[in-house]
């Protein structure tokens, strides 16, 4: 069963089950300002999870494109992803673990879905700690379906709890499925979960039932979530009996045009070049340029590293990054539009940034001829300046240091690359303070504050066609990024606060609204409209001077936003501007 397949069944048993279908949302969070990017598929739903109605009902089925960094630097090996699609079944304060076990265990193991052999299913649920219970329920409802008990594994929160995806936010305890693939025990305690091989994760059922704060407490949530996780790669990869993900056919074309072009085969080389030019290919199409900023800095990461692997094969077709972006869309483009609608711009910032990279390699080699002139040794901070500023990988310093007879302090190398793994993989707990789907009412104020600043830039400057470009709020600060080409002058800044101001002032009601989007359009709603939304969305209205597609929260009147007050303008990429504002 290939991953189309997969994910047409999946759609298919859910719809059976009463789940209304939505569409993948942004690879952008909207409602986290803790990660750069969407992480899983409760990301977008965050204001449903924390009880606010969802336009499509309380049962949804999903496939959502995610992109995960923390373990960016691990990509090359058999198992993991930058970019990935997650296929989720969510149940919003309707049904709960009776009926996600239940229905998780048919489509895995009956004939007409999967048809997987439940004599080799592993279950493992939460044990219990200090913070919340054991998961008692959740093994008595496993047991019910014939799984013995001696295949049914506690394990402590790092293993069987999800969440929050932050700092703070939703979670729950999960219970996780495995199957037994065959292969002998690496020892005695050897279970689901062991790094061995043996048992394959297929599915995550996630309980959504606490709220993280920020003091660390886990106070239960007024309503109750499931939310499901498959990985569509891996499954794919399972169901095919291949041994890794990159021989399922989503991968399969890229692997061969990078082969065509390559004068050496090194499968680490390969994988890195097809996960990063895929998951590129991804951020572009949400109209993200590469920049040394947040989402653009992971995009040039990507770009730069893939480039160099293309170095290390001897790859010296021009432009091998676009070809490689062609290949990805053409795979993706009936599930994901956005791919194809901006194929161009695709195309044009890899042509840009793998050129530019190019010239900083030269650059670097240059910078380790300077070093070389210095002595007989290279130290490791200087290598790890190579590496970060230049592109040069270790092993590219090594072979060189070694043709020229030179060494360097490797471990003082390796204790540099550790630092920037680690900055690396923080998720924002380092770049911002707020955490996930904070609904205090501070974070309110800011939300609503970012839809009159919205109206206001286009009014100011008597553009329609300004439209937001991405956001970030926490209970401190709104930042909120927009298509603009120039720095704002102060007299413009003057007047976009005064414009806000004004709309504050007036008391303005805001009032939320379920609707088509096709209806939303011809209200002429504000929304970005380059990302795909639901048949049904919620749209937010204040007064009559701003209309925008919305998840929320809101506040009810302007009156309570308090003074509006830009505390910074600055670039945020080529042709986008950010605003950052307080309310004082």
């Amino acid at each position: 069963m290939n991953a189309k397949d997969l994910k047409k069944k999946y759609f298919e048993f859910f719809k059976e089950k009463q789940h209304k279908l939505i569409s993948s949302a942004s690879l952008i969070p909207e409602h986290d300002p803790t990660v750069l990017f969407t992480t899983a598929g409760m990301h977008p739903l965050v204001p449903y999870i924390m009880g606010q109605p969802h336009p499509s009902g309380k049962r949804l089925v999903d496939v959502q494109k995610c992109i995960r960094t923390g373990d960016i630097d691990e990509v090359g090996d058999s198992t993991h992803l930058t970019f990935f699609e997650m296929l989720g079944n969510w149940s919003l304060g309707d049904y709960w673990k009776e009926e996600a076990i239940s229905w998780s265990f048919e489509f895995l193991t009956s004939k007409k879905w999967l048809g997987l052999d439940k004599s080799k299913l592993y279950i493992t649920v939460f044990k219990g700690d200090k913070d919340a219970p054991k998961d008692e329920e959740s093994v008595k409802i496993w047991k019910s379906l014939g799984i013995p008990g001696e295949r049914i594994f506690y394990l402590p929160k790092e293993d069987n709890w999800w969440g929050p995806a932050g700092q703070t936010g939703p979670c729950g305890p999960d219970s996780e499925m495995f199957m037994d693939n065959g292969k002998k025990k690496c020892s005695k305690e050897c279970k689901p979960g062991c790094s061995c091989g043996k048992y394959f994760e297929v599915w995550n059922d996630v309980f959504i039932q606490y709220n993280k704060t920020q003091e660390g407490k886990y106070l239960p949530l007024k309503q109750k979530t499931v939310d499901t996780g498959m990985g569509v790669e891996r499954t794919a990869a399972m169901l095919q009996g291949k041994k890794t993900v990159y021989e399922i056919e989503s991968f399969a074309p890229i692997i061969e045009k990078i082969k065509e072009n390559a004068k050496e085969q090194n499968i680490k080389s390969i994988r890195i070049i097809t996960d990063h030019l895929k998951a590129a290919t991804f951020i572009l199409a949400e109209n993200i340029s590469p920049s040394n900023l947040d989402q653009g800095y992971i995009l040039r990461r990507l770009i730069r590293k893939s480039t160099r692997h293309s170095r290390i094969l001897g790859i010296e077709k021009e432009n091998f990054s676009s070809e490689i972006a062609k290949i990805v869309i053409k795979i993706y483009k009936d599930d994901y539009p956005e791919l194809n609608e901006n194929k161009n711009f695709i195309l044009k910032e890899l042509e840009k940034e793998e050129k530019k990279f190019k010239k900083t390699l030269e650059t670097g080699l240059k910078e380790f001829n300077k070093l070389i002139k210095k002595g007989v040794k290279i130290t490791g901070k200087e290598a790890f300046l190579l590496f970060s500023s230049y592109g040069f990988p270790l092993e590219m310093t090594q072979e060189l240091a070694e043709e020229k007879g030179l060494t360097f302090n490797k471990e003082e190398f390796e204790k540099e690359f550790k630092k920037h793994q680690e900055l690396s993989r923080v998720g924002a707990e380092k770049r911002f303070k707020g955490g996930l789907a904070d609904s205090s009412e501070e974070t309110k104020r800011l939300h609503t504050a970012t839809h009159l600043l919205n109206e206001a830039l286009r009014i100011v400057f008597k553009n329609r066609n300004i439209v937001q470009k991405g956001s970030n709020i926490t209970p401190e600060r709104l930042r909120f990024d927009f298509n603009f080409d120039r720095k704002l002058t102060q007299e413009e800044i003057k007047k976009i606060e005064d414009w806000v101001n004004k709309k504050i002032k007036e008391g303005l009601q805001v009032k939320k609204e379920e609707m088509t989007l096709e209806e939303a359009k011809k209200r002429n709603a504000q929304g970005v409209f380059e990302h795909k939304y639901a048949e049904k969305v919620s749209i937010y209205t204040v007064g009559n001077f701003s209309i925008e597609i919305c998840g929320g929260p809101h506040v009810k009147n302007t009156k309570e936003l308090g003074h509006f007050k830009i505390k910074k303008e600055e670039s945020s990429a080529a042709g986008i501007r950010r605003i950052k504002a307080v309310l004082e």
